[in-house]
């Protein structure tokens, strides 16, 4: 029996350009496509699944490895400019590896959907982390917090931006706007006014 011929390697051609690299959008398809195949392969039966799962695990390991390898090599400047890489900084905070402590991250996260908070008529900004927690206050078009479905929407949408990022935090809560109250004092003007006689007095 004749044993079958290796694959060939395919050898760049002289003068290719770059490989093709993904966008934002394509990276986030791939990354649901990995969570899709890795479901299967854990409900499969059979032992070649948890072969799968060991191979997927260790090759993750080695690649934590090497991000890490890169941050040794890295100085100041370029270490900022990879955690506000936003695939970059996933894969930071995956392997707990991220220089940067949650909140602000989580400060980060807020600040990228601002402008489209904004656009809607209302804002969004981080008001604190108190340790698992972060907080932030939030406004929608012509409402305070917690006003129907439009900020239940956006809470939802910062809920998930600030989690993705700092998954050492457990839960994002909404602080509500602080009310504008009248003043306290009394008008010196009113205290030199007499009141107006009551009709028919004297």
């Amino acid at each position: 029996m004749t044993e079958p011929a290796p694959a060939a390697v395919a050898e760049p051609s002289e003068g290719a350009g770059p490989a093709l690299r993904l966008d934002d959008g394509e990276v986030a398809a791939r990354i649901a496509r990995i969570d899709e195949l890795l479901e299967k392969v854990q409900i499969a039966p059979g032992p070649m699944a948890q072969t799968a799962i060991d191979a997927v695990r260790v090759l993750t390991e080695v690649y934590g490895e090497a991000l890490a390898r890169v941050l040794d090599h890295a100085d100041a400047a370029l270490a900022e400019r990879l955690t506000e890489d936003e695939l970059l900084g996933h894969l930071l905070v995956l392997h707990d590896l991220h220089p940067e402590p949650p909140d602000r991250r989580a400060a980060r996260a807020v600040e990228r959907l601002r402008p489209a908070v904004r656009e809607r008529g209302g804002d969004v900004t981080l008001d604190s982390v108190e340790g698992p927690v972060a907080r932030v206050r939030l406004r929608t078009a012509g409402c305070g917090s917690g006003c129907g479905s439009a900020s239940t929407g956006v809470e939802e949408a910062v809920r998930e931006a600030v989690l993705a990022v700092a998954p050492e935090l457990t839960s994002v809560e909404t602080v509500p706007e602080t009310e504008s109250r009248q003043p306290a004092f009394v008008p010196v003007d009113s205290l030199m006014r007499r009141p107006a006689a009551p009709q028919g007095s004297t």
